[in-house]
């Protein structure tokens, strides 16, 4: 994997600071998904979306632990979907955001993937995973007939998201290494890749 990674945003890794980091990047995604929903984007193929609490997500696979980031997923997925959507887009979004969130994990532990390779294979399954849940509450075959809309769109963000994450990361890792200073990094210089291999094992 060529992305750099740290585990540091919860400087002493406390229960409480545990806890106040996942609030704030569960805000910050829903806050996200509000402004996707301001954002005119009609393409005519229902359940594209431009997937911006996507960069939240995929940025903490490479600061938390597996099991902080399926929090921040799920919390982020329930509380928009109770605020701002129906129950029916709540069960997509779940299956969906469940769906990625696990195969970008799997992308993760591989080792074999970029954060845009992860964030490609996410988007893609995302959609998937939508149109898979979409028939079987329906009951209709007809929505197979979106699947290709929606694989060239899962594509399209997953890569836009991905680069962009791509872009960032090394700037918050340096960011968080010269402003937190945890003492692993006075030991080595690498510590950040080896701490990032753990959490996502764990």
């Amino acid at each position: 994997m060529t992305g750099t990674a740290c585990t540091l945003a919860v400087r002493g890794n406390t229960l409480a600071k545990r806890i106040t980091v996942t609030g704030l990047l569960i805000a910050l995604a829903m806050m996200l998904s509000y402004i996707e929903i301001l954002i005119p984007f009609h393409v005519g193929v229902p359940g594209i979306k431009l997937g911006l609490a996507n960069i939240v997500v995929l940025t903490a696979f490479f600061f938390f632990p597996p099991a902080q980031v399926l929090a921040i997923s799920l919390f982020r997925v329930l509380l928009t979907g109770l605020l701002t959507g129906s129950g029916m887009a709540l069960a997509f979004s779940l299956a969906g955001g469940l769906c990625s969130f696990f195969v970008m994990l799997l992308c993760c532990k591989s080792n074999w993937f970029s954060p845009v390779g992860i964030s490609l294979a996410g988007g893609v399954t995302h959609n998937i995973a939508q149109i898979c849940i979409a028939v079987l509450l329906l009951q209709t075959t007809s929505l197979v007939f979106y699947l290709p809309f929606l694989l060239v769109a899962g594509i399209v963000t997953g890569l836009c998201n991905g680069i962009l994450v791509a872009k960032m990361l090394p700037t918050l890792t340096s960011y968080f290494k010269n402003n937190k200073k945890p003492k692993a990094f006075s030991k080595r210089e690498s510590v950040h890749d080896e701490q990032f291999q753990k959490n996502r094992k764990e």
